[in-house]
């Protein structure tokens, strides 16, 4: 079915280029994973980018949904502005951006969202906007990068901005204009960079730049144009088995000689520091790309001292969602003749966790965690994208959030769709993830473990304890901003203003119906005090209940309680 196309770039157009995009790159991004050589040829661009722009386009979602609601309650059709919908766009994709390539596609998403956001109040705006926010994109993109190589990305991204400003009209003609330039430079990457050529393909990130611009030009015209395809003139990749016969490339030396880690992580910092942080970086790697502003900030750097990069990151801010990939067993800096590709295990856990302490405890557990800040959840890709990192034949999903059962869900059925079996358990928190590892035994057969873990999540009752950010209505009366809130079972059950008092109260509900064990989990701003007061309340009320305290980090609620 054709695309019905937008007249000028507005929110609506910002929402279906992202929708668009997305499907471009899910379709593409095996054969993009596969011609992926440069900088390092660890086969993983496409998933990268498709990630990247699945968190874009989720954050544009909310915007409208948001103005939906809001609606809704005034009667009246008001939907987001195109400021909102481009800035959204490009602080999803920063927040969700993944290795070298996504990390500089948000940055080029970024830079149009300067320029579209700049329209101020207006609805919708032309041409000559779309024009200069290619500009600005390409422009930011390159300043971002550490060490700009010709034949990438930003090669593609400085010739589809280019043709754009040389064309006259309305959005359609600029797009299609930029599209044909991208295009052109693609083919021609081959020629720029001598991996490229060894290997016989094109640049894999710009590739991926084309097929977003592709469905820019979709969005416009209602008509998609046709795409170069990464198997047509030019050679796939076998990642693991060896580069498809070539030599590998100076980057990826077949002695190991190139980084051993890609580090990544989201970093709260102000300009200066930031500024400080680049020059440390590009003295302990290579490939640094730092993304960002306005105090947000995503680092992408490759070293062999990974603890010495997080180190950085920690002297310049706040360092999280901290991701740290070895490029080892066969990948990146190994021909495959040196080590064979990974066995897969036979089972695996894969959990979503609200804070870093709370990863580490699962960790520790061996399950493989997906990280998700309070506001940020993850996507049904990184979901799969974790599924695929535990490389097992079976998972066992633990959402730990009531909210995520339909993306983890989504995640699921994908996952099967790859020749893995998976179980789904909709466990609602994190306590309730704790109580299905705790039974969790990899030996017993696979239906058996599933029930006991399913069976333990379903004997805890969960509870947290928050702040309110605003005046609401709930089952147990109005709350005001700044009022403590204790949910138990998800629905608010105590409205209070001393934290301590209200976990108590909250406490002895959820023992008043019986428990053999409580779990805390402490976020980083809860009181010193409050384990101690609430660990002694157990003790001198509750005969033959165990307590056990875990410190969670920063994952939103203030604290956590599980009553198996």
């Amino acid at each position: 079915m054709a695309q019905v196309p937008q007249r000028f770039f507005d929110a609506l157009a910002v929402r279906t280029w992202c929708g668009l995009a997305l499907q471009a790159l899910g379709r593409a991004r095996e054969e993009i994973d596969s011609i992926n050589v440069y900088p390092v040829a660890d086969g993983d661009t496409g998933t990268n980018l498709y990630l990247t722009v699945e968190s874009a386009a989720a954050a544009v979602e909310a915007v409208f949904a948001g103005h939906e609601v809001g609606s809704a309650r005034a009667e009246a059709s008001v939907g987001p502005s195109l400021a909102d919908a481009a800035r959204a766009m490009a602080h999803g994709a920063l927040i969700g951006a993944r290795g070298n390539s996504g990390t500089i596609l948000a940055q080029l998403l970024r830079g149009m969202a300067q320029v579209l956001a700049a329209q101020g109040e207006s609805a919708h705006t032309d041409g000559q906007a779309l024009r200069l926010a290619l500009r600005r994109a390409a422009d930011s993109a390159r300043q971002a990068v550490a060490h700009p190589v010709e034949g990438t990305v930003l090669t593609v991204a400085s010739a589809a901005a280019d043709a754009a400003g040389g064309a006259e009209g309305d959005c359609g003609s600029v797009a299609r204009a930029a599209y044909e330039g991208a295009r052109a430079a693609l083919a021609a990457t081959p020629g720029q960079l001598a991996v490229l050529e060894r290997a016989g393909v094109v640049d894999a990130g710009g590739r991926g730049l084309v097929a977003v611009l592709a469905a820019l030009v979709e969005t416009f015209t209602g008509e998609a144009p046709r795409t170069p395809a990464a198997s047509g003139p030019y050679a796939r990749v076998a990642h693991g088995d060896g580069h498809a016969g070539q030599e590998a490339p100076e980057e990826c030396a077949a002695d190991g000689s190139g980084p051993a880690f890609e580090v990544i992580y989201l970093l709260e910092a102000e300009d200066a520091a930031v500024a400080r942080l680049r020059t440390r970086l590009d003295a302990l790697g290579d490939s640094l790309v730092v993304v960002g502003g306005d105090g947000l900030w995503n680092v992408h750097v490759h070293v062999d001292d990974a603890g010495a990069a997080v180190e950085a990151g920690v002297e310049a801010g706040r360092p999280y969602r901290i991701r740290i990939t070895h490029f080892g067993a066969g990948d990146v800096h190994t021909t495959g003749t040196e080590r064979p590709p990974r066995e897969r295990t036979q089972r695996a856990v894969v959990a979503v966790v609200p804070g870093e302490g709370l990863a580490g405890l699962y960790t520790e557990a061996g399950a493989t965690t997906v990280l998700a800040r309070p506001g940020e959840p993850p996507a049904s890709g990184e979901l799969v994208e974790a599924v695929r990192r535990a490389h097992a034949r079976e998972v066992v999903l633990l959402p730990n959030d009531a909210e995520l059962r339909h993306t983890a869900a989504a995640a699921a059925e994908q996952a099967r769709a790859e020749g893995v079996r998976v179980a789904l358990i909709p466990t609602r928190s994190a306590v309730q993830g704790i109580a299905a590892l705790a039974v969790h035994e990899p030996e017993r057969r696979f239906d058996e473990d599933v029930v006991s873990m399913t069976s333990a999540a379903g004997a805890t009752r969960y509870a947290e304890v928050t702040i309110a950010e605003r005046q609401s209505w709930t089952m147990a009366g109005i709350c005001q901003a700044g009022d403590v809130l204790g949910l138990i079972d998800g629905d608010v059950a105590v409205i209070g203003s001393d934290i301590t008092a209200a976990a108590e109260t909250v406490l002895d509900r959820m023992l008043q119906a019986g428990g053999e064990m409580v779990t805390l989990v402490l976020g980083d701003e809860a009181p010193d005090a409050i384990a101690e007061h609430l660990e002694a309340r157990v003790r001198e009320s509750y005969l033959a209940v165990d307590t056990v305290v875990y410190r969670g980090g920063r994952q939103g609620a203030l604290l956590l309680i599980g009553v198996e």
